[in-house]
């Protein structure tokens, strides 16, 4: 159930960016009085699921149709919208334009008023960033709606008293635990749940932490990014408190004199309070029973306790951090979010430029962590949860705007490479030119797309 959860939202998410995404190049296309032809949801090769026109003022509809009624060609002035059945994205042909349909035939016409072609340069420019341009301000409007709703909350990484609980990666890297992570590369860390992301982001070859009181700066091998790009989980967790939320009545404990609130501050008269010091103490102590010192209601008793050959005493732990920690809560007046959420939006860009950088350094092999739908599906939570879909849902939107304003033929920046090369030239490229990168870049695409997807089959299966 869950996996169908995942790729409901998967669907729902892609399919709905893509319309905006087209949306935009229909609109700024329309907006000039340029003919569209088709408006399509995935791609229609040998036939589409439906195809919807407006004929005499009436909606026809074609399902299952390898090629259009005839009856539609009456009307060619108006806009064949479909649904494809090859899930890859979507289309907006927009006559007199070399793009993914190849239609050669329309361009061997002479030039007509309605066509891109015929168009000035700078108004087919802003049709090429039409859907950059409405995937962007789609972020923004979904950050807005968020922060008005559910507003943020969030741990501030000076909050986090008891400093960090670190994986064996954070542990070679130079972090230990306990550590107050006071900045990554000379640039302070705002929120706790960043720490990984910034280290990542700004590739940090320098940590400046308070270490038992003292501040203490080391470095940070370069040789370390490439494992932590490829770890799926966080290398770093805010220590707590060892608090015990309830005691499931079928626990090996459960008459053992323990209670909801009780706070661990020993074990066998050894000193510790924080949940993964007592975890480990436990550990070390399977199949045996220990003394445990509780704090409860600021008065100390000694309890008695089985410990499982797993080392777990069957108790449920509190790990609600705000019941520890200070947590910051952001909540805005509906005009207040706007702003809020197009800073937000534009945090997000540089991030992710940053993060796309990595991927064209070959010294971090970040191209090993490119993934496909498989990925992008496993990023969504196994439960539907609205705030969740939205904040995954404005981050894709991001992407799909800056993956597509990259110079690379078959993409829209690849596009307006050569609308900007015709603007300081003054000279078109011919289209043959444009055709032979049109079917390079649609290659390239390929061939990435497979090799993304093979980095999932290999991740997933192997």
């Amino acid at each position: 159930m869950e996996v169908l959860i995942k790729i409901i939202q998967l669907i729902a998410s892609l399919s709905l960016l893509i319309i905006v995404h087209e949306l935009g190049h229909y609109l700024f296309a329309r907006l000039f009085k340029m003919r569209v032809d088709k408006f399509y949801l995935c791609y229609n090769p040998w036939f589409s699921i439906v195809r919807i026109k407006r004929i005499k003022g009436r909606l026809s509809f074609s399902w299952f149709s390898p090629a259009p009624p005839d009856s539609w060609k009456a009307c060619p002035g108006k806009t064949e919208w479909g649904l494809g059945w090859l899930p890859f994205g979507g289309y907006c042909k927009i006559a007199g334009m070399v793009d993914e349909s190849m239609d050669k035939e329309q361009l061997q016409q002479p030039p007509q008023p309605w066509e891109f072609r015929t168009h000035p340069a700078w108004q087919r420019m802003f049709v090429m960033v039409g859907g950059v341009l409405f995937n962007v301000l789609f972020a923004v409007l979904v950050y807005w709606g968020m922060l008005f709703t559910w507003g943020e909350r969030y741990l501030a990484n000076k909050d986090a008293a008891y400093g960090v609980q670190c994986d064996t990666l954070a542990m070679e890297m130079g972090f230990r635990h306990g550590d107050k992570i006071l900045a990554l590369e000379g640039l302070p860390v705002e929120r706790f749940q960043d720490i990984q992301f910034n280290l990542i982001r700004n590739q940090a070859k320098e940590a400046t932490v308070i270490r038992h009181g003292d501040t203490v700066t080391f470095r940070i091998d370069e040789r370390y990014m490439k494992a932590l790009l490829n770890k799926r989980h966080f290398v770093f967790e805010p220590r707590i408190p060892f608090e015990i939320a309830y005691i499931p009545d079928t626990s090996r404990n459960a008459h053992a004199g323990l209670h909801a609130g009780d706070r661990v501050v020993a074990v066998d008269s050894l000193p510790v309070f924080i949940l993964q010091d007592v975890r480990q103490a436990l550990q070390q102590r399977k199949s045996q029973t220990v003394q445990l010192t509780v704090d409860r209601h600021d008065t100390l008793l000694v309890v008695p306790v089985s410990v499982s050959e797993h080392g777990a005493i069957g108790v449920v732990m509190n790990n609600l951090l705000g019941c520890f920690f200070p947590v910051v809560e952001k909540r805005y007046s509906f005009f207040a979010a706007l702003p809020a959420g197009v800073s937000k939006g534009y945090t997000t860009i540089v991030n992710y430029v940053k993060e796309l950088g990595l991927i064209f350094s070959p010294k971090t092999e970040a191209y090993k962590s490119l993934g496909s739908f498989i990925t992008i599906a496993n990023i969504f939570p196994g439960t539907w949860d609205w705030e969740t879909f939205w904040s995954i849902t404005a981050m894709l939107s991001i992407m799909l705007a800056v993956l597509n304003i990259l110079p690379i033929p078959a993409l829209d920046g690849g596009h307006l490479m050569f609308v900007l090369y015709e603007i300081i030239t003054r000279r078109k490229p011919s289209e043959k030119a444009l055709e032979a990168a049109q079917w390079f870049g649609f290659m390239l695409l390929i061939l990435l797309m497979a090799f993304a997807f093979g980095n999932d089959i290999v991740r997933n299966f192997f």
